[in-house]
């Protein structure tokens, strides 16, 4: 009997397409299982703090409501800690930790705009008694406010901004030194333009005059510089970290991050392992939702300013509130309403507004160009 020799060939061609379905099947569980590895890593990543959660449940009945629904309230917290890996440099770790910087952040409810407030860590505020980590109650007090932080962490200073202002505070984030740093170098640094020579060696910083891109170690110390650059004053300091903040929003607002994966997922990696979150922005999954209704808030609409406040009368190195104007401020955040920028903040502008009226308020918007 003879065998046709071009038999088996069309069974071969039968092959083909089951090899091709196989091939994608186990590309697309490929890079299925890749986003699952990567979406886990970045989940895991983030710190949660319980600690601020059950302390704040303790003094529920003392806390101010929401009045308008879907606007969000988060503060920012800035630690000074010196005792995490990399943060020794920046001083001696005491066991202690204060609020370098604080921005009490409001969401407009649909999106329209985003107000970030700063606190000046000088200024002299009411802090309640506050139990710290150790177990100790510290007794309330008249104080600059970021001993609020060092006697009883993001709890103490969530009350006694809620006691200022009147604000309920939904959530909180806490960023230390080594968390910025990293931050910054993940969108591949922050442009700024510096109009005199830096040379301030408290600060590890020294910079020429002009535009120049700066890094992780260089833009910590932009931020944290005071007594070399203009009047040696928090209020122009928190002026050059608002400049800062703006110019940092603006790259990572631009479509070189956002729609660049191999530039995104650094920046997701350093945010997520940099933040320590409430149980209510714990997860990626929330972050993100919070990422996405600020990226599309326009840049006009993204401002930075700071709570009126002037010398303190007793103690020119404090600061005190400017009245009204500061109860104006938090009462059109509380009831959800746009806060009015007159003009920028330089670094050698003043702290406080100067009209009585909500124009008054100084400050500066994610869509200023710092170097232009």
């Amino acid at each position: 009997m003879t065998t046709d020799s071009s038999e088996p060939a069309p069974r071969r061609r039968r092959r083909w397409p089951r090899v091709l379905a196989l091939g994608a099947a186990l590309l697309v569980l490929s890079v299925a299982g890749v986003g699952w590895w990567f979406y886990e890593r970045l989940d895991g990543n983030i710190h949660t703090d319980t600690r601020t959660a059950n302390e704040l449940k303790k003094y529920e009945a003392e806390r101010p409501v929401s009045v308008v629904r879907d606007a969000q309230n988060i503060l920012l917290i800035g630690s000074d800690n010196r005792g995490g890996k990399g943060n020794g440099k920046y001083g001696k770790d005491t066991g202690t930790q204060r609020s370098d910087t604080t921005i009490l952040l409001h969401l407009q409810a649909g999106g329209k705009s985003a107000t970030a407030v700063s606190i000046p860590r000088d200024l002299m505020v009411d802090i309640p008694a506050c139990e710290g980590a150790d177990g100790k109650r510290a007794q309330a007090r008249f104080a600059q406010f970021n001993w609020a932080f060092e006697s009883g962490g993001a709890a103490c200073s969530i009350r006694t901004v809620e006691k200022l202002t009147g604000i309920r505070v939904d959530h909180h984030m806490i960023v230390d030194f080594s968390g910025f740093k990293r931050l910054v170098n993940a969108v591949g640094g922050v442009e700024m333009c510096l109009k005199e020579p830096v040379d301030d060696a408290e600060a590890h910083l020294k910079l020429p005059a002009g535009r120049q891109v700066l890094h992780g170690e260089q833009a910590l110390g932009y931020v944290r510089a005071r007594y070399s650059i203009g009047d040696g004053s928090d209020t122009e300091r928190i002026g050059r970290q608002q400049e800062f903040m703006s110019s940092l929003v603006k790259k990572v607002q631009s479509n070189g991050v956002l729609l660049n994966p191999a530039k995104l997922y650094p920046v997701l990696n350093a945010a997520t392992s940099s933040l320590t979150t409430d149980p209510g922005l714990d997860s990626l999954k929330d972050l993100y939702a919070l990422a996405r209704g600020v990226r599309d808030i326009p840049r006009d609409k993204i401002r930075f300013l700071t709570i009126p406040r002037q010398p303190y009368t007793y103690d020119k190195n404090r600061d005190e509130l400017v009245q009204p104007d500061a109860d104006r401020l938090f009462r059109q955040l509380r009831l959800d309403r746009p806060v009015p920028v007159s003009h920028a903040v330089t670094a050698s502008a003043g702290g406080g507004p100067k009209a009585a009226d909500l124009t008054g308020y100084q400050g500066t918007t994610a869509a200023r160009g710092i170097c232009e």
